[in-house]
Formats: structure tokens, sequence, C-alpha cells
């Protein structure tokens, strides 16, 4: 289906566009960059910087909820039970997400957390095949092995299973899954889970501090304004990527989503100086020629299916077109033939009414 994008060429829609573009530009290039960010929070461990992003973000999110008065969802979730299990089911699995993602960032495994999210729509569709039970195309086959072996290459060149990357790819394809059933919007979902998330971190955040462990307060103002930004962090790409999901063509964020682990791998490579030897490279280059044909195949079918859209449309309009001149000739037809038929009666009548009078002369 063409979004409104597709379907309108004037200034305004163009505007629009240009507007989406922007946001998906930053929404996937914060997401890409974010790797900066998470050193400057040490000396704070993995676990205390994951626990203020939950707490940070909920507060974060409330206040934007509060400003552009979304609240309308939140009454009716909280009578739907399967929507809390999904939301809670949701809340823990982006948890692991962002544990790990933090981890592998701090520990020097940037290039591994980045190829976690280059795999990722292989997961994504590999996952659709064994518990949605998808019907795959010959070359969704073909990248999904790709995919596979880039693996198998990259456990030689690691001496094990890239455990971070399997981990982010698994955690966040899952994520997506229980955000698809669930169905919220991307603001509200996140308030969902970090209201979810709150009480165990902050739970967390209160024992550290009891055990003199915790470093908010104790590293300075400065580091304290760090972590409260972690709510930043996470929430403003997701409003970004919101801005943008309703102005651009699906098939744009599709492409628009490979920025993210794009300069990842760049900042692992050339600023933080990680180790890519020859088989690592050798795995990555699978991995692109993978997500190559990938979206290949998304925009070949995307095409075909707007042509089929098209000509579905002229053929409608072609076929009523004829309809509504079958229905003009039709009437037009009946007109003419109504008057044939009334004048052919006048006639009879009249011939009828002057034998009558020849009769009634002969018998006078």
């Amino acid at each position: 289906m063409e979004s409104k994008g597709e379907q309108h060429t004037g200034p305004q829609s163009r505007g629009e566009q240009r507007i989406g573009l922007l946001n998906g530009f930053a929404a996937y290039g914060m997401w890409g960059l974010v790797p900066l960010f998470w050193p400057f929070l040490e000396p704070a461990g993995a676990g205390e910087i994951l626990a203020h992003r939950m707490v940070w973000s909920l507060g974060f999110v409330l206040i934007a909820l509060v400003v552009t008065r979304r609240w309308a969802w939140a009454v009716p979730l909280l009578r739907q039970p399967r929507k809390l299990g999904l939301i809670t089911v949701a809340a823990a699995v982006i948890t692991v997400n962002w544990g790990v993602y933090i981890w592998a960032v701090n520990s020097g495994h940037v290039v591994e957390a980045s190829l976690g999210y280059f795999i990722n729509p292989l997961v994504t569709i590999a996952m659709g095949v064994l518990l949605l039970k998808e019907r795959l195309r010959p070359v969704q086959w073909a990248a999904v092995g790709t995919g596979f072996a880039a693996v198998l290459v990259l456990t030689v060149g690691y001496g094990q299973p890239p455990w971070v990357s399997l981990c982010l790819a698994f955690s966040f394809a899952t994520y997506g899954l229980v955000k698809k059933k669930l169905n919220l919007g991307g603001l509200e979902s996140l308030a969902a889970e970090t209201a979810v998330q709150f009480l165990p971190a902050l739970g967390y955040l209160l024992w550290l501090s009891a055990r003199g462990d915790a470093t908010f307060g104790g590293e300075g103002a400065g580091h304290a304004v760090l972590l409260a930004m972690t709510g930043v962090v996470t929430a403003l790409p997701l409003v970004c990527f919101g801005a943008a999901a309703i102005r651009v063509p699906l098939s744009t964020l599709g492409l628009l989503q490979y920025l993210a682990p794009v300069l990842q791998f760049m900042l692992g490579v050339l600023y933080f100086h990680e180790a890519m030897p020859p088989e690592r490279w050798a795995g990555f280059a699978l991995v692109w020629a993978a997500l190559s044909l990938l979206t290949w195949d998304a925009l070949r079918t995307a095409r075909r299916s707007r042509t089929a859209l098209r000509n579905a449309a002229i053929a409608a309009a072609s076929a009523t077109a004829e309809a509504a001149e079958a229905a003009e000739a039709a009437a037009k037809t009946g007109a003419e033939t109504g008057t044939g038929t009334g004048t052919e009666t006048e006639q009879v009548g009249r011939g009828r009414r002057a034998a009558a009078g020849d009769r009634s002369a002969a018998g006078q």
C-alpha cells in the first residue's frame, strides 16, 4: 500500500515527508551514536546504569505524555489482562537487551553489539517461520542461509559463538514480536514497560545505596546529571521514530534501520579501535550480503505490490466508466423505445376511430 507521501506530491506532503526523513535520520542516528554515551557513566556498572535508565525513562516519558495529553490508552489497558501480560514480557525482554548492550559497549564489544542489530532482521524472519509459520520467498531463504553461514564463520573467528550478538538479536526480535501483538504507540508502550520496570529498578538502586556501592551522588553533580540523562537518551529517539513512522513509507524506514548498526560498527573500529581480524571481516561481509539480498527482495516486492495496486485501481476505474456508459446507453434506448410504442398506440387508436365512423355512416 502506498503511503501518504507516495500518493500526494503537493508542497505540504513533500514538506511532511522531509520532516519525517529528518526525524528518521535523527532517531537511527542517536541509536547509532549511543555507544559514545555509556562510557561517560563509568565508574557506574552496567547494572546501575540499567536501573537508572529504567527509572529516569519513566519520568521523562510521563512528562512527554502530560505535555501531549496522551492518556486515553491507560485506563482501557488496565482492563485487559492479556495486554498487561504482554507488556510484562516486553519489559523483561527489553531489560535483557538494554543490559547486555550497556555491558557490551563498556566492556569493549561495540563491534559485536553492532553485529547483533545487523542480523536482527534475519532473526526476525527466522522467528516468523518457526513461530508464526510464515512462508518465505526463495530470496529470503537465501538471505537467512547466508546469515547462518556468517554466524558459523564468526564462531570460528571468535573461538566461540558470538553470544553478545545473538543475545541482542534474539531479544530485540522477541521484543518486536511482542510489540506487534501489543499494538501500542512508541511512547505509550515505553511508559507501560518502564512502569513495570520501575519498582524493581528503584529497589535495586536503593539496595546499592544501602551497601555504599551506588555512584549516584557520590561522584559529583555532573555524574548524577549524566545518569539522569539516560531517560532522555532512551525516550528521545523513540519520539523521533514515531514522528518519522507516520510521515515516510515503510520501505524507507526499512532502509534507515541499517544506519544505527553501521554507525555502531564504525565507532567500534575507528573510535574504540576494536580488533577486526580477517575471519571477522569475512563474517561481516556475509551478513552484509544477506542484508543486501533481503533489502533487494523487499524493494522488489514493494514495487510489484504498488504496480499491482495501481493496475487494479486503473482496471476498477475503467470498469466503472464502462458500466456508467452502458447504463446511460440502456436508459437512452429505453426512452427511445417508450416513445416509439406510444406513437404506434396512438396510430392504432386513430385507425379504430376512423373505422367506427365509417360503420356509423354506412348505417345511416
